[in-house]
């Protein structure tokens, strides 16, 4: 009843005294939104930083997966063409630098941890571009928005170069941001679009392997556990393009490839073996068993967590299949018929995972699974 007459005696007015009183009530509640709007605008307004690492497909993922960063945008900036395309820009003759726009909340990420992230993701000796990829559209550059991020900008390099870390000078420029382009839209997300062929360029420019020599192998490790901790499979035009038709058949289409035909049932060298789309960790080969039946056979999984079980009902009898949990890939069987000590046999197919050899476990981040090996 309280609320009842609260509510009329705001709403309905027959004198003046009550038409005062809803002026004040209206004035006062106005009052308490603006405030709330302003603290809100306060919290929530978000920043951008400019940055120029080289190639920004690389760029885009070590970004993207920071708390407090909200976007993270591929384009161009630096140059004097208007809306170059990325033809253009490859040329090297517009003068754009490759770069990426990260959109932020600076209350959760200061620019300062922005810069860290940027410099133990490039080579900032490199005059000439990064790594395979060579032009002054490859160059690296810090482009401030203002005179606070110059003013850190130029004091995290400093203190980069004094740190005695690189041997040879910083190079990487301090710019005053220009008019920055968008990216053609098959650039963005290009990790995730396209994640078969991203991660062959980048394991292939010697990005990685550099950055492991100058940080260690503690950085590229939880790059690469991040990135398929927080796979999100592309949509299936994309994975068409990524995959061989028998690796789209199998993966996404629960087929099975032909048996005693396929890359892996003979493979005998030492190494681990990783979901053909997310890279995720699912066997070793000190599992790995010669069962007869014509597809890689495994008595036990390298990371438990990484499979899930369902059950299968496709043929005439039941069966257990096994998929990859973040790829969600169709892997193939497990049965009991396995040796000991484990009884199990799990049947899986050739085209549904990749071979890495123990020698280049560290160099595709997986340096973990090194110490399970004998040198």
């Amino acid at each position: 009843m309280k609320t009842k007459l609260r509510y009329k005696k705001i709403t309905v007015f027959y004198g003046q005294d009550k038409v005062i009183i809803k002026g004040i009530c209206i004035c006062l509640l106005s009052g308490v939104l603006f405030t709330m709007n302003a603290n809100s605008l306060a919290k929530e307004n978000p920043e951008k930083a400019t940055l120029a690492g080289g190639c920004f497909w690389c760029m885009e993922p070590v970004f993207e997966k920071k708390d407090g960063v909200i976007e993270v945008i591929s384009g161009y900036t630096g140059g004097h063409k208007e809306n170059p395309t990325y033809k253009e820009v490859c040329s090297g003759k517009t003068g754009h630098y490759e770069a990426v726009q990260v959109i932020y909340y600076p209350d959760k990420i200061s620019y300062q941890e922005i810069l860290e992230v940027f410099w133990k993701n490039i080579d900032p000796t490199d005059l000439n571009g990064q790594f395979a990829d060579r032009g002054s559209q490859y160059k690296t550059a810090i482009f401030y928005h203002n005179a606070g991020q110059k003013k850190i900008a130029e004091e995290s390099k400093q203190k980069l170069n004094e740190s005695g870390i690189f041997k040879e000078k910083i190079v990487t420029e301090v710019i005053k941001v220009s008019q920055f382009y968008k990216a053609e839209d098959y650039h963005q997300g290009y990790y995730k679009k396209c994640p078969v062929k991203y991660k062959t360029y980048r394991i292939g420019s010697g990005r990685d392997r550099y950055l492991k020599k100058i940080w260690g192998d503690k950085i590229q490790e939880n790059n690469i556990e991040r990135q398929y901790k927080t796979f999100r499979k592309p949509p299936q035009k994309e994975l068409k393009k990524e995959l061989t038709p028998l690796q789209y058949k199998v993966t996404q289409e629960n087929g099975t490839e032909p048996a005693f035909d396929n890359e892996y049932y003979e493979n005998k060298r030492e190494g681990i073996y990783v979901d053909i789309v997310s890279g995720e960790p699912l066997f070793s080969s000190l599992d790995k068993f010669d069962s007869g039946c014509g597809w890689p056979s495994f008595t036990s999984v390298l990371e438990p967590e990484h499979i899930l079980e369902r059950e299968d009902k496709s043929l005439s009898r039941t069966r257990t299949e096994v998929r990859s949990k973040y790829a969600d890939s169709h892997l193939g069987h497990v049965f009991k018929d396995g040796p000991e000590p484990t009884g199990l046999r799990y049947c899986i197919n050739s085209a549904a995972i990749r071979f890495i050899p123990k020698g280049d476990l560290e160099k595709q981040g997986y340096g973990k699974y090194k110490k399970l090996f004998k040198e």
